[in-house]
């Protein structure tokens, strides 16, 4: 059992470089804003954009909650689609060599090239936006669980399958819990891109949400509320992040545990 103490000291030091560079960033775009002179319609200094999404604080939550709808319902609908498109392909070996490589390609074409498209197929309303967040964040979860799927230990399957497990048995017990890193690892990737899809899918075309509202923020040459949604943008794809994260150490906390005891003596000592 780690002591508070040092998992504190840990997340400290962890967290800290990011946070300094970050601040150190921001008061560099301060000192920058303020006294080179440029004009705030050009580049508005971080305390100004702070200013104006509190003025603006009750329609900056308005339009930030269709955001937040459509990225969980589309988040939610590529996982589910993901595990069971990951799972099918896994138990047919020629699906998976037919499907995988569409999959590939179809990161190839540019989502700002699609948006546009699903929207007029599907109108103004949630759907297109759910389409554009699945679009997007179904190849990573996707790919990332059949690497998992098919890095199970072969000695592993070998010594279950001597005791008489059936393939479901072997599934539940062994596959699926040595997968779960990877997925988890698809999930915190696809979680950064969510909200941001999220936001393509209304600047392309809608009537709420954080994309439109910086679309009409640009044409009213309002900088400083483009800067706000870009800011809500960020803080919610970083929340999703840290909510994927929290939920995979609540459900693998053996993996974290392994990997702790990977990094050896010499790690444990440097964290004291």
């Amino acid at each position: 059992m780690i002591a508070p103490t040092v998992v504190r000291r840990r997340r400290r030091r962890r967290l800290g470089p990011p946070l300094l560079l970050i601040a150190i960033l921001l008061v560099g775009w301060e000192l920058y804003a303020r006294g080179s002179g440029v004009s705030p319609f050009v580049l508005p200094a971080p305390s100004h954009v702070v200013g104006a999404l509190w003025t603006f604080r009750g329609e900056a939550a308005r339009q930030a909650l269709p955001t937040v709808i459509e990225t969980a319902t589309g988040f939610a609908a590529s996982i589910i689609a993901a595990v069971a498109v990951a799972v099918a392909l896994d138990r047919v070996s020629w699906a998976r060599a037919a499907v995988e490589p569409l999959l590939v390609g179809s990161q190839t074409i540019p989502i700002v090239a699609i948006a546009p498209l699903v929207v007029v197929w599907f109108g103004f309303g949630l759907l297109p936006k759910v389409l554009v967040v699945i679009l997007v964040t179904f190849f990573p979860v996707t790919i990332a669980l059949l690497d998992g799927l098919g890095a199970t230990p072969a000695d592993a399957s070998d010594l279950l399958r001597s005791f008489g497990a059936s393939p479901g048995a072997a599934f539940r017990k062994l596959r699926w819990p040595s997968a779960l890193p990877a997925f988890f690892t698809g999930l915190r990737i696809s979680a950064t891109y969510a909200v941001v899809a999220a936001v393509i899918g209304e600047y392309v075309g809608a009537t709420e949400g954080l994309g439109i509202w910086m679309q009409l923020s640009q044409r009213s040459f309002r900088t400083d509320l483009v800067f706000a949604a870009i800011l809500l943008t960020a803080a919610l794809s970083v929340l999703l992040y840290a909510a994927v994260a929290a939920l995979e150490r609540a459900a693998i906390p053996w993996f974290r545990a392994s990997r702790s005891a990977a990094r050896g003596p010499g790690s444990q000592s440097a964290s004291r």
